[in-house]
């Protein structure tokens, strides 16, 4: 017989599949489009769109994706609205790997912060370190490792569930560290009728159990999930205002999954002892 968590899961990964044939047909209509556009007007529009497979978190990575994706080729194209963020700061991603898990620095007890210094605007976190202690290290060592500089914040989702999600280095969505990490603190109090609340950290992860490994959504507004993504941080409410106003300026393909029209680029991560 089937268990409810493992129902659970099915259900994510249905999800996940309808999810990822939406944006395969966006993509083929959208490349389509623009080869007609270029060939009237002589204008070549470049879009960037990657899949992130994992579990019920999948993810796009070019703010420039095209801008009139509902426009036919006869038609004018509109433009977007003004980028709400900045320009990235000067510097290039690490390419960085590693085969384990760093082994434990941290003081447990104790309480830690992760700022995301990002060209939209500083997103503090108080990190839950006691709960998933595994989880703050290995952001702990990344962070200290710059493995978040200068990484794009690669997918917005506003449908269904309305997170945006970092932590890949490649921009695609296919990113990792090298190394996995355990699932941790799954049933966190916060985590009430299989809901992600607003100003929750989690990490993604594959569908599958103990698969997280550097990238993390931030949740902007309740969202429905099964408690299968390591809650470790909450985002504090000037954090919160940063987050919102990505989240207003929407995401690329117009399908509500895609990468966000915002220049969300994290300039710097740091993670610090209270």
């Amino acid at each position: 017989m089937v268990s409810q968590e493992q129902r659970r899961r099915q259900l994510a990964r249905e999800k996940f599949l309808r999810q990822q044939q939406r944006r395969t047909q966006a993509r083929r209509k959208s490349r389509v489009r623009n080869s007609v556009i270029a060939s009237v007007l002589g204008v070549v529009v470049i879009g960037s769109v990657a899949l992130y497979t994992t579990g019920v978190l999948k993810n796009d990575d070019d703010k420039k994706t095209n801008a009139s994706a509902e426009v036919t080729p006869s038609a004018t194209p509109t433009s977007k609205a003004p980028d709400p963020c900045a320009k990235p700061a000067a510097g290039s991603v690490k390419k960085q790997s590693w085969k384990k898990e760093p082994a434990m620095s941290i003081d447990t007890s104790a309480q830690y912060t992760l700022k995301l210094a990002t060209t939209c605007g500083d997103i503090d976190v108080a990190l839950k370190t006691s709960a998933a202690p595994h989880t703050v290290n290995s952001f702990d060592f990344l962070a200290g490792k710059g493995y978040f500089d200068h990484t794009k914040c690669h997918r917005l989702t506003t449908q269904g569930i309305y997170v945006l999600q970092c932590g890949d280095p490649q921009g695609t969505g296919m990113g990792g560290p090298g190394y996995t990490l355990p699932d941790e603190n799954l049933k966190d109090k916060s985590l009430k009728n299989n809901t992600y609340p607003a100003g929750t950290v989690a990490m993604a992860n594959t569908g599958q159990k103990h698969t997280g490994g550097s990238q993390f959504f931030l949740v902007y507004k309740d969202s429905q999930l099964p408690p299968s993504y390591t809650p470790f941080g909450t985002i504090g409410s000037a954090g919160m205002k940063v987050l919102n106003k990505i989240a207003a300026a929407g995401e690329s393909t117009g399908a509500g999954d895609g990468a966000p029209n915002a220049t969300v680029v994290i300039n710097k991560a740091t993670v610090g002892k209270s």
